[in-house]
């Protein structure tokens, strides 16, 4: 199953997971520790949709190039130029056009190289993931993740969707696409102050970072777009 979500139904967002109780959150998003059923699982992901990112739409790169002029700045430097060259001042009208199309040809590979990281962050994402549905782990494709759904974790595993941790076991994840830390974060299921930097949200593990050591079981909280596939906690 991998129906998309509707527009009629679109999941609501929230960022405070990390500073519920693991079992408050379980609660909110009507789950527990034996994982959903098949048939709720797959309600749910009819409702949020696959986990997985959502391509942006592609300019081509000559609309891409002149889409760099399109900025108020630029017009006043093009008018001054224009005004230099009437003025027949020719070395001023040249350094000014020059700088005009030297930005627009730095924001052009800027851009590029922007949508070739984007690209890679989908990569991050991994194929697989270990469930627990209707209370047995089975291997299934991440893309049928949902929120509320319990998966497993082990040393070298990608983190499929962004969990909530419920149980830990000496577990540490590589952070570093997300905080530039070297050094593991040591990860634990105590929730933060809702205030805490992403950093320092011990009890949650991020879609697409690697798990160096040890175990743990989290419930999933977001899939897929990050403003689109986060649940939200009941009021």
């Amino acid at each position: 199953m991998t129906g998309e979500k509707t527009d009629d139904n679109p999941p609501p967002s929230s960022d405070n997971w990390h500073a519920l109780e693991a079992d408050e959150v379980l609660g909110r998003l009507a789950s527990s520790s034996e994982g959903l059923s098949q048939a709720e699982a797959e309600q749910r992901l009819q409702r949020y949709g696959p986990n997985r990112l959502r391509p942006a739409k592609r300019r081509g790169p000559l609309l891409r190039l002149l889409s760099q002029f399109h900025n108020v700045l630029i017009y006043v430097l093009l008018a001054a130029g224009v005004m230099t060259l009437a003025l027949a001042h020719w070395v001023d009208a040249g350094v000014i056009f020059a700088v005009v199309v030297l930005n627009a040809l730095i924001g052009f590979v800027q851009e590029g190289k922007a949508e070739k990281a984007l690209d890679a962050i989908r990569e991050l994402l991994s194929h697989t993931a270990s469930v627990r549905r209707d209370g047995s782990f089975l291997s299934l494709p991440a893309e049928q993740l949902v929120p509320g759904d319990i998966v497993a974790l082990a040393s070298g595993d990608k983190v499929p969707a962004d969990l909530r941790l419920i149980r830990v076991r000496e577990l540490r994840i590589d952070e570093a696409m997300l905080t530039g830390e070297s050094v593991p974060a040591e990860k634990g299921t105590a929730p933060v102050a809702q205030q805490a930097p992403v950093g320092d949200r011990d009890c949650l593990a991020f879609s697409g970072t690697l798990v160096t050591y040890g175990q743990g079981q989290g419930i999933v909280v977001a899939t897929g777009d990050a403003d689109q596939g986060r649940a939200q906690p009941d009021e």
